[in-house]
């Protein structure tokens, strides 16, 4: 008698697993996720497909576009989300693709994304430079000059990010186009050349941004300095942005925060994406403690996969949480 109750309870379970997951309201849907060609946005971009994964969801492996391919893709439904929207660094493309008709962004993701212009610390001690402006002097731009042109060389960004329409407008904007050299190419080539000349000894200029595994190679502080600029001067949409921080410093960057956007359309089908999508929250010190392990080799598929399962462990209550309140959206 016990074991045939026993038997019956177990085919319950089982019954009711199957019919949950029957149930689930991201069964046979198909999700298509897209990221830039950085590398290391992959950790951000799996941990929202893990999931939606739990939803039911089928999920892609994510496609490496372009941001404003990625953003047009979302805008005409080829492509679901894209977990890395910078605000406002991206508002040029997010409003050119359709904006909010087009696009579902709830929620903050990741905040407190930082970028700007950094030296050398030693160079900046010994000349007393803090300030970007100084590079219209000619003979503070030659300390930076890596080609014997008589211009500094600024290693900045890879075309069709929203970061390299800043850096063009910004040295035209701060008068230095004259003795400043905007060197735009692929990033992570041009960040190892600057590493290696910083390893030499020599001075270096160069824009970054956090979260990213730079920062934890030259240390603001220990190796580098962040560099002021004469005003705030942004292009486009933002205009009028003030980058001015509450304590007087202006770094040329507003602080940016990081959304996932999604077809709009698709989200107003999925509620429970969508619900998943405006509550998922990851810390920008996780992100640049991922990418530092992935600088220092653990950079396979295999590596970035392991690092997903790793925070989800560790912060196991947290995603069942994103899990349960998305589930119950989709009811």
């Amino acid at each position: 008698m016990r074991k045939t109750a026993l038997l019956a309870a177990a085919f319950t379970t089982l019954a009711a697993a199957q019919v949950s997951a029957a149930d689930l309201p991201g069964k046979g849907i198909t999700v298509k996720p897209a990221q830039s060609t950085i590398t290391e946005e992959t950790f951000q971009t799996l941990l929202v497909s893990r999931a939606l994964e739990k939803l039911g969801y089928t999920v892609d492996d994510p496609s490496e576009v372009d941001y404003n391919v990625a953003y047009t893709s979302i805008a005409a439904g080829d492509t679901t989300f894209v977990a890395t929207n910078w605000k406002p660094l991206h508002d040029d493309m997010y409003q050119a693709a359709g904006g909010d008709a087009k696009f579902y962004r709830q929620g903050t993701y990741v905040q407190g994304a930082a970028q700007g212009y950094l030296i050398d610390k030693k160079t900046a001690e010994k000349y007393h430079i803090t300030n970007i402006g100084q590079l219209k002097d000619p003979k503070v731009a030659k300390l930076f000059d890596t080609n014997d042109d008589g211009k500094a060389d600024l290693t900045g960004c890879t075309p069709g990010w929203g970061c390299d329409d800043v850096i063009s407008h910004q040295v035209k904007a701060f008068g230095l186009s004259n003795t400043v050299q905007n060197n735009q190419g692929n990033y992570s080539a041009m960040i190892a050349d600057t590493i290696t000349r910083f390893k030499d000894g020599k001075p270096v200029l160069y824009y970054t941004w956090t979260p990213y595994w730079v920062s934890d190679v030259l240390v603001p502080g220990r190796d580098v300095v962040w560099l002021q600029v004469p005003f705030s001067s942004m292009p486009g949409a933002q205009k009028d942005v003030d980058t001015k921080l509450p304590n007087g410093a202006n770094y040329g960057f507003p602080v940016n925060t990081m959304h996932i956007v999604a077809n709009k359309e698709w989200a107003q089908k999925n509620p429970a994406a969508a619900k998943l999508f405006a509550e998922m929250k990851l810390p920008l010190a996780d992100i640049n403690a991922q990418n530092a392990r992935m600088h220092q080799g653990q950079s396979s598929e295999a590596d970035i996969n392991a690092h997903v399962n790793g925070w989800i462990k560790a912060h196991q209550a947290q995603f069942d949480g994103w899990v349960k309140d998305a589930l119950a959206a989709g009811k």
